[in-house]
């Protein structure tokens, strides 16, 4: 079985309500098991800054995928979902971003993992650490918990959560 940790955000609409269903579309998938959700925290947007305020959560989820699979599953999620690929960093019902798979460093044309900006981001790294605090990054062997995005003031707790409140 494949551990993989995803990034869910969303800046559109009932932003609630798009990272519960995902969760819930993720975890209803026969190859999927989703085994942990951190809080949701609550962050400006980054690039694009013309926008709402994003919802952010991270996952652990157990998988029999390969990583190329599991990007299809997230993508066919966030087009479910309303998703709307106008403006890069743009506004988004939805946006699942796979972080790390297992330990590996894969890189293909329309993939790379670890996410390649995951360490500067605290949206990311914060969660992140919620349920994986011990988590290294799989190339640097770097703990993710030694990154400076982890000391971001630009994100805050919006609401303490766990996993049962997705599934």
């Amino acid at each position: 079985m494949n551990v993989a940790y995803l990034s869910i955000g969303s800046n559109i609409g009932d932003r609630l309500s798009y990272l519960k269903e995902a969760v819930r579309i993720l975890n209803a998938d026969d190859d999927i098991s989703v085994s942990a959700v951190s809080s949701i925290y609550e962050t400006a947007p980054v690039g694009f800054t013309e926008q709402a305020d994003f919802l952010n959560i991270v996952c652990r989820i157990e998988t029999k995928l390969d990583a190329s699979s599991l990007l299809a599953v997230c993508q066919d999620i966030e087009k479910e979902l309303g998703r709307v690929r106008e403006v890069r960093w743009g506004p988004r019902t939805v946006d699942l971003d796979i972080l790390l798979y297992n330990n590996e460093n894969i890189e293909m044309k329309n993939l790379t993992i670890p996410h390649p900006r995951m360490q500067e981001r605290a949206f990311v790294l914060i969660p992140l650490l919620e349920i994986a605090p011990m988590v290294i990054h799989p190339v640097s062997k770097k703990p993710f918990s030694e990154e400076a995005a982890v000391h971001d003031d630009g994100v805050s707790l919006w609401k303490k959560v766990g996993v049962e409140q997705f599934i």
